[in-house]
């Protein structure tokens, strides 16, 4: 069984920033089930590009409200708490916070923990 806070989490090497946003990671490759996970805290006012093209996730948003585009068709989707997307066509897309957003986010390959995002917007694959 694995039991961690987000206490446990903050300040430590499991939480990862970016400019826009702060990640703390629960659930990594190391503790071998198959995902991660992730709570993650997109800074308000801010636009970002992201692309996994190496993973599949699915977030939910739990605080915030904002908007994710789906850069290929256009199609904007409104995010408050309570709604989930899954980015499961690899789907480059930018997500506009009008709020701080709070999201969890569970990755496919799971996530070493150390990973940022490349200038392209998606994580490497790590392996290690």
């Amino acid at each position: 069984m694995i039991v961690k806070s987000l206490d446990d989490i903050i300040g430590t090497r499991d939480e990862t920033s970016g400019s826009n946003w702060t990640s703390r990671r629960f659930i990594m490759k190391k503790d071998n089930v198959g995902f991660s996970l992730n709570d993650t805290i997109i800074k308000a006012g801010t636009t970002n590009f992201f692309w996994y093209k190496n993973h599949i996730e699915a977030v939910y948003c739990i605080e915030g409200e904002g908007e994710i585009e789906k850069l290929e068709t256009g199609e904007v989707y409104n995010l408050k708490p309570g709604t989930m997307y899954l980015l499961n066509e690899n789907d480059k897309h930018e997500l506009r916070a009008k709020t701080q957003m709070r999201m969890v986010c569970v990755f496919n390959p799971p996530l070493v923990g150390t990973e940022t995002h490349t200038k392209e917007g998606y994580y490497p694959l790590l392996t290690e």
